[in-house]
Parts: C-alpha cells; sequence; structure tokens
C-alpha cells in the first residue's frame, strides 16, 4: 500500500498531466471529454456555513488581499533576477525555431477600429488576468526519452510549461489542487494550461505574464471553445434552406431530405451533414493580427470577430505557426520578441500603444486654420 503523501505527488502529476493543453493540428483532440478520469483531481470543494462573524470575515478578507499583494510583489521579483541574467548574458537569445509560451486570456467583448483611410475594422479585445508560471517541466521528465525512431522531436525535445490565470480564494478549492501551486509558491488560480516551449524558453515559478510578451503588429493564434447550442437541426446546424412553406409540403420544412445513401450504398456515408450536436467544439483562428494594446488592463485588441467563445470565456494566446506571418517574416515587426518573455513590462501610464496605420482617436483628424473660410 502507498502512503498517503505517495498518493497526493501521483494525483499531482496526473493533475498536471491531464490539464488543458492546446493542440492545434489533432481533431480528435477537440471533441469534449465527457468524463473525467478516476483519478483526476477534484477542483472546487463542498461549501458548509462556518458561522464567521463579520469581524472575522473583514480579517479574512484582508489576509487574502495581503496575500495577492505579496504574490504580486514575487512575480516582480521574478522579472527582476530575469532582467540580471539577462544582463550577465545567462539567459539564451531568441533564434527563429524556438517556441516561447503562450498566455491565459478572456474575451471580454467587440469593439472597433478604423484605418487612417476610413476603413473600419472589427476587433475583439482580450485581456489577459493575473498570469503566473506554475511549473517548467523538463523534456526528459515531460515527454521520456524515446528511440530516434520513435520520437518525432529527438533532435529538439520540448518541455512544458504549467501557467495560471486569474487568482482565485483558496478557502473554495480542494487541498489535492491547492497542492498544484504549493512549491511553486503561487496562489492557486482559476484556469491551468500546459504550452509547449523550447528549453531555451523556460520560465521560473512564479513569473508575471502581462501583455507585454506580444507587440503591437504580431501575428497570434487564438484557441477557444466554442458556444454549445445543444441538438440542433440542420437548418440551424449547416444552414439548410429547407423545404417550401406552402404548395403540398407537409411536416418536412425544416428536415435535411434525401441523403442520397440508396442504391448499392444502402447506408450513411461519412460526413453527411446531419442533425447533432452543435458548439463546444475547440477551435483555433491563426494568423490574427494585434492592433492596439493597453498596458494598464492588460488588454489587446486582436483583429477578427469571430474568435470561438462566450464573453468572459477563457481562450488560449501563443505565437502563430503560419510560416508566412511568424517572426522572421516580412510584415512582422522588424527584431526579435521579448524572449523568453518582458523582462521590463510596459509603465501602466504610458498610454495605449497602436498600429501605426490606424487612427488614433486622441489625434485630430481635421484641422482649419485661421485665415480659412
Amino acid at each position: 500500500m502507498f502512503s498517503s503523501s505517495t498518493v497526493s505527488t501521483l494525483l499531482r502529476q496526473y493533475a498536471i498531466s491531464w490539464s488543458i493543453i492546446p493542440v492545434r493540428s489533432k481533431n480528435y483532440l477537440n471533441r469534449p471529454r465527457l468524463r473525467n478520469p478516476v483519478w483526476f483531481v477534484k477542483k472546487t470543494r463542498t461549501l458548509h456555513n462556518e458561522q464567521f462573524t463579520e469581524d472575522n470575515t473583514a480579517f479574512l478578507n484582508e489576509v487574502k488581499r495581503e496575500t495577492i499583494l505579496s504574490a504580486a510583489q514575487r512575480s516582480q521579483s521574478n522579472l527582476l533576477k530575469l532582467a540580471h541574467g539577462e544582463q550577465n548574458g545567462q539567459l539564451a537569445q531568441w533564434a527563429p525555431g524556438l517556441k516561447r509560451t503562450g498566455v491565459i486570456a478572456k474575451k471580454i467583448g467587440q469593439y472597433p477600429l478604423w484605418t487612417k483611410d476610413g476603413q473600419k475594422i472589427r476587433t475583439t479585445l482580450l485581456q489577459i488576468v493575473d498570469n503566473e508560471v506554475v511549473k517548467y517541466i523538463p523534456p526528459e521528465e515531460y515527454r521520456p526519452a524515446q528511440e530516434p525512431r520513435q520520437s518525432r522531436n529527438w533532435r529538439k525535445p520540448y518541455g512544458c510549461l504549467l501557467v495560471g490565470a486569474e487568482h482565485g480564494d483558496p478557502s473554495l478549492f480542494t487541498k489535492e489542487y491547492a497542492g498544484l501551486f504549493h512549491e511553486s509558491g503561487v496562489l492557486p488560480k482559476k484556469h491551468l494550461c500546459r504550452f509547449i516551449v523550447s528549453p531555451e524558453a523556460q520560465l521560473p515559478s512564479g513569473t508575471a505574464l502581462t501583455v507585454s510578451h506580444f507587440r503591437v503588429g504580431d501575428f497570434v493564434d487564438v484557441r477557444g471553445l466554442t458556444v454549445d447550442r445543444g441538438f440542433q437541426g440542420v437548418v440551424k446546424r449547416h444552414g439548410f434552406k429547407g423545404m417550401p412553406k406552402s404548395h403540398g409540403v407537409t411536416k418536412t420544412h425544416r428536415r435535411p431530405g434525401n441523403i442520397g445513401a440508396g442504391g448499392n450504398k444502402a447506408r450513411v456515408w461519412p460526413g453527411t451533414r446531419l442533425p447533432g450536436h452543435m458548439g463546444n467544439r475547440w477551435r483555433v483562428l491563426r494568423g490574427l493580427r494585434i492592433l492596439r494594446i493597453n498596458p494598464q488592463y492588460n488588454v489587446m485588441w486582436v483583429m477578427g470577430s469571430n474568435i470561438a467563445g462566450n464573453t468572459n470565456g477563457i481562450v488560449y494566446i501563443y505565437d502563430t505557426i503560419l510560416p508566412l506571418r511568424r517572426h522572421g517574416a516580412k510584415g512582422v515587426p522588424a527584431g526579435p520578441p521579448p524572449f523568453p518573455t518582458a523582462l521590463e513590462p510596459l509603465p501602466a501610464d504610458s498610454g495605449d500603444i497602436w498600429l501605426e496605420d490606424l487612427h488614433d482617436f486622441r489625434n485630430l483628424s481635421i484641422t482649419y486654420s485661421a485665415g480659412s473660410e
């Protein structure tokens, strides 16, 4: 029999291994898992009425606030250590082919922007909320060493960076879930995600990830979970026209009609558009350009209005994999990106940073001279 400490350690490892990992090429991973495995660590616990007085509740809230402030100071100290290491030449320099970490963001709405020639652009606002590095798993531990013929990246193996977002109340989580953050010294987070990174892009635990991780003009991939519509028919799910509403049509106005499965086939061919579950699938939009950045609230304006997810839903942002829009390609801002992340975040009082082609509303668009009629 295993001891209680051994069992808790195994549960934590399983929890990290089953945390969300954004895979952009395998379609079978886009389908939602109906039920978690039996060893999956439970996240929230059952709440009981503790019958605290108002003074006790105020004291606990003050302790939580001080804990959050101290955690923010620790994250800033980690960035200072990284900056000091860069000055001493201890950090690796960015090179084409290296993979940086991504961030976890919240989709907060849509907003139009205009170019200087008057063209309207629809954008989506994404806010990076309290992103911190929880743990780094080296390649030999994350993906055990295999034979060269069996491993796809045996020449340049990738590690794993566990990132958490949005501070949570520690009293609401279970002991096993809160134990994931015990060694790193990070407050328990509401959301966890794994990002595959190069060993040169590893970050120490507690490092803060802000909107300064990206630059205006960069292209990113955004992955989100589509809105769950439930079981829908072919008209709403696939956009079918339907049958006429008159001329003898009876009870077939919104039906799919003949699917052409008779004759020698005598079966439903794979891929036939039929009624079924709509939504609740992982979708990725690639090559979206960052048009505007607000350092004060960690908000970025990303081109496009069809990013998957509900309002206030969680999405995952990372550098694009498109060859013509990745770092170093033509049209992308010159110079290396912040690697492994922005060591000196943009000051909060610096104001918004706009793309050069956009019209900044702080500037005048029409001016009149004193002698003009």
